[in-house]
Order: C-alpha cells, then sequence, then structure tokens
C-alpha cells in the first residue's frame, strides 16, 4: 500500500471515529423539530458561510425535491445563503452580520425553523441569525464544531461534531444532513417522486 492510501484510509478512519460521537439524540431533535415544521405548514430556512452555505443549499435541495410525492403536500425548504443579491446588499450598507437575519425578519414567523451551519459557532451572522428566529418566535437549529460557541447559547437545538478539524466537521455535517433527510422522508412515507423510484 502506497503513501497516499495510507493517508487516504487515515483521512477516511477519522471522519468514521467522529461520526459515531456525535449525539444521537440531537439529531434526532431536529428530525422532530423538522417533522414538527413541516406539519404546522412552516418553512425550514437554512443558511451557513461558506462550505456551511454549500451544505445548507444541499440539504434544502433534499428537503425540497427528495422528498416530493405525488398526492402529498410538500416540505418548505429554503437556503438564505444563495440569494447573493440581498445579502451583498445588506452587507454593503450595513454590515456583513445581518446577512441571514434580515432575511428571516422578510420570511420567517412562529412556526419556522432557522438551521445554521457553522465550524465553530463564531461567526456573527450566525449568530445574529439565531437571534432573530428567537426573537420572531421561531425555532433555532445549530450544526456546529467543537462546542458550538457563542451561536449554541442561542439555538433550541445543537448537533454538534466533536472535532477541531474544519474538513471533517464539514464531510460530518453533510452525513448529518442525509441522515436526518433520510428519516424525515421515511416518517412522510418514502414513496415515489413524480413517477421515479425515490427509495434510499
Amino acid at each position: 500500500m502506497s503513501r497516499v492510501e495510507d493517508e487516504i484510509n487515515e483521512y477516511l478512519g477519522s471522519v468514521a471515529a467522529v461520526v459515531r460521537q456525535v449525539d444521537a439524540k440531537a439529531v434526532r431533535d431536529v428530525v422532530d423539530v423538522f417533522d414538527r415544521v413541516y406539519r404546522e405548514r412552516g418553512t425550514i430556512f437554512l443558511f451557513g458561510n461558506g462550505g456551511g452555505a454549500a451544505t445548507s443549499t444541499h440539504l434544502a435541495c433534499d428537503l425540497a425535491k427528495g422528498t416530493a410525492a405525488v398526492g402529498r403536500r410538500r416540505i418548505k425548504a429554503l437556503s438564505l445563503s444563495t440569494n447573493v443579491p440581498v445579502i451583498t446588499a445588506w452587507a454593503n450598507d450595513t454590515d456583513y452580520t445581518n446577512t441571514f437575519g434580515e432575511q428571516l425578519y422578510n420570511l420567517a414567523d412562529e412556526r419556522d425553523v432557522a438551521v445554521a451551519f457553522s465550524g465553530s459557532g463564531m461567526s456573527p451572522n450566525i449568530i445574529n441569525a439565531l437571534k432573530v428566529i428567537k426573537e420572531l418566535r421561531g425555532t433555532g437549529v445549530l450544526f456546529s464544531g467543537g462546542d458550538g460557541g457563542k451561536a449554541k447559547e442561542n439555538a433550541d437545538v445543537a448537533v454538534l461534531v466533536p472535532s477541531p478539524n474544519m474538513q471533517i466537521v464539514e464531510d460530518v455535517h453533510m452525513v448529518l444532513g442525509h441522515v436526518i433527510f433520510t428519516l424525515l422522508r421515511a416518517r412522510m412515507g418514502g414513496a415515489k417522486v413524480d413517477g421515479m423510484s425515490n427509495a434510499p
């Protein structure tokens, strides 16, 4: 086996080890929140910076499209990280801390959940958005690395990835997104999307 193969196996082993340390109850709590928001006809708003922005967009796609089935009401899921004109307008006219929170003021209410992806839990715009959803009497969910930082103090549910490695944190966030999506879809009945198989 080559040195590169050893490094690949070491990295994959590190990801697997961290995945096994994630609190399964916290993950289940997120599924429960998403299920409640769906039943109450609320919206799941997701957001993050950098890799967290990509993860939020990926999970929004899985939730909105991957759970759709003929004859069943659909989940409302939207990534706030994709609205570049609004993000840059708030960042330019005020500052970057308002990029997600101000969008929630326009869109969210007490039925909704704001889902933040953060490597450290210390990004001011993440913290601010969780404060806004709390002000609006909605629910705040945080996916973070480490101890969740200051963002955890403003979240109703926090799923923490116990690693200082940003890439591993982001890897595990993606895995957890798929776990949550799969469990939520099962609660909704699985089934088909526009005649195509949507089985896990």
